[in-house]
């Protein structure tokens, strides 16, 4: 049986092979990190879905109260800004919260 001469592989083909390779590499980090982000802002978008669901079970049950005084109350206290004339608001000036 006669063996085959082993052919020299060209540096070329070992450049491409190891420049697509660090490519590939790079490009999964890359992928890999972009997930992770996406993944956090998914967190974030479920818990503010939640809260949002929450509000709005909250919501219904106050219009099914039948409380329409107290929902319109409520809305002129909060987007409003509205008070009664006996009350005292104070307002913090100083910047810390």
């Amino acid at each position: 049986m006669k063996q085959r001469p082993k052919r020299k592989k060209s540096i070329i083909v070992r450049l491409i092979v190891l420049g697509v390779s660090i490519y590939m590499v790079a490009t999964l980090i890359g992928l890999g990190n972009e997930l992770a982000k996406l993944n956090a802002e998914y967190e974030n978008y479920v818990k503010e879905y939640e809260s949002l669901k929450l509000t709005n079970e909250e919501l219904k049950k106050l219009l099914d109260s039948g409380s329409h005084a107290e929902i319109i109350e409520k809305a002129a206290r909060e987007r409003l800004g509205y008070v009664y004339s006996d009350e005292e608001i104070y307002i913090d000036t100083s910047g810390n919260n």
